[in-house]
């Protein structure tokens, strides 16, 4: 019973500092000590701590190699680019700038993983709408919902994807096709809603605007992040991590922005995010310790089997609740495993739950929580009512409707 206390209480600590970061300390701060405490009290043993690691290693070494890449892609230019075309897009217009953020936002986190989203592009956002003279709430909400639901289409879209991936045995082509479906359906249930819900900000006059000159876009870097997505796909498919696919475009856009005195090794090492990766790691330990000593038990108790359309329902509902409750990626660190058993269905359910669940808290996702901080840092306020009340009416619908997509998509692509 302590052992089963001392891993709940770890876990509350370790999710409790993500959110409230004190000190401004990294997250690594606490959830590394915290792990040390729960193999330290054998709530995990060595053997598990070494399994956990050798199945995290991967997924951190290609989230290293994503977030270099992105931080590379900003260095060329290709945001401020983006910046410049959403605004040529709108024409002084904030329904049209809207629907721009929809498709950039959806893009780049799909291609680049959320993070890119939210730290890189949310900037340039509140900049475009500044210079068109809009109000920014719409495409800075949009930003932050399309961080977590426009992160389902491929496996490098979300950490939690990539947690989730080798437990479902499909290979990367085949987890885009079955996502496809519900990744459109969610997005344009969020759509339709942000179009209703900020209607007064977006039928509000645009004050100020100017006209964008033509954007160049950095054909080097959207080059790289293409053949780099291609390499994902082969790699996937001879059996290759794609770590590696990551790395070596990583590594390409690192030789050219030295070379060009754009970037230092200090930076690019800085840009992999060491202490995040390190939290990762140290989140999964003391997840696995958790799951171990009680909550396996409980979820797998309430977890339904099958994949059928009320099981698949049932799955994004249960993982949906609980990454509002512990956090996205301790959610997907539980509930894989006693998902897996039913198939890739099922797999693909909680990652629908736990990608578009986050949007009706705060504390859903880690990214939600990193988006707020932006905003302050541009001082705008981010209401806890507004940011609920727009949740209530995008989450249930989104999750319901993408769900009945991945029914609809398991059945037209069996095998």
């Amino acid at each position: 019973m302590l052992v089963e206390s001392l891993s709940v209480a770890a876990l509350a600590v370790v999710l409790i500092c993500a959110v409230v970061r004190p000190f401004r300390w990294p997250e690594a701060a606490f959830a590394v000590p915290a792990a040390g405490v729960v193999i330290a009290s054998g709530a995990i043993p060595l053997d598990g701590v070494r399994d956990e690691a050798a199945r995290l290693g991967p997924v951190i070494g290609f989230l290293a190699g994503v977030l270099v890449l992105a931080r590379l892609c900003a260095d060329e230019g290709l945001f401020h680019a983006c910046g410049t075309w959403m605004a040529r897009r709108a024409a002084g217009r904030p329904r049209r700038l809207l629907g721009a953020v929809f498709a950039l936002a959806s893009v780049i986190t799909a291609a680049l993983s959320l993070d890119a989203t939210v730290v890189l592009l949310t900037p340039v956002v509140f900049a475009t709408a500044a210079r068109m003279g809009a109000r920014p709430a719409p495409h800075v909400y949009a930003s932050a919902h399309l961080s977590n639901t426009a992160s389902l289409l491929l496996p490098v879209s979300n950490l939690t994807n990539l947690l989730a991936f080798t437990a479902t045995g499909l290979s990367f082509t085949r987890f885009a096709l079955l996502m496809t479906l519900p990744w459109l359906v969610a997005i344009a249930v969020e759509y339709a809603v942000f179009r209703r819900f900020f209607a007064a900000d977006l039928d509000a006059p645009s004050e100020g605007a100017e006209a964008a000159e033509p954007p160049e876009m950095p054909l080097f870097a959207l080059v790289t992040v293409a053949v780099t997505l291609a390499g994902f796909a082969v790699a996937s498919t001879v059996g290759v991590d794609p770590a590696w696919a990551a790395a070596a475009g990583a590594a390409v856009l690192a030789v050219r922005s030295l070379v060009r005195r754009r970037t230092t090794p200090v930076a690019i090492l800085r840009s992999a995010s060491l202490p995040f990766l390190a939290f990762v790691l140290a989140l999964g330990i003391v997840v696995r310790a958790v799951v171990d000593n009680g909550l396996g038990d409980a979820l797998g108790r309430v977890l339904p089997d099958g994949t059928a359309l009320p099981a698949l329902l049932a799955t994004a509902a249960v993982a949906a609740l609980l990454a509002n409750l512990i956090n996205n990626l301790p959610a997907v660190l539980a509930l894989v495993p006693l998902a897996a058993p039913s198939g890739p269905g099922a797999v693909l359910a909680v990652l629908l739950g736990v990608n578009i669940g986050p949007n009706l808290t705060y504390a859903g996702s880690l990214a939600t929580l990193l988006w707020r901080r932006i905003a302050h840092q541009h001082d705008h306020d981010v209401h806890l009512g507004r940011f609920t009340r727009l949740g209530l009416l995008t989450t249930p619908a989104a999750l319901v409707l993408s769900t009945l997509a991945l029914w609809i998509s398991l059945g037209l692509l069996p095998g």
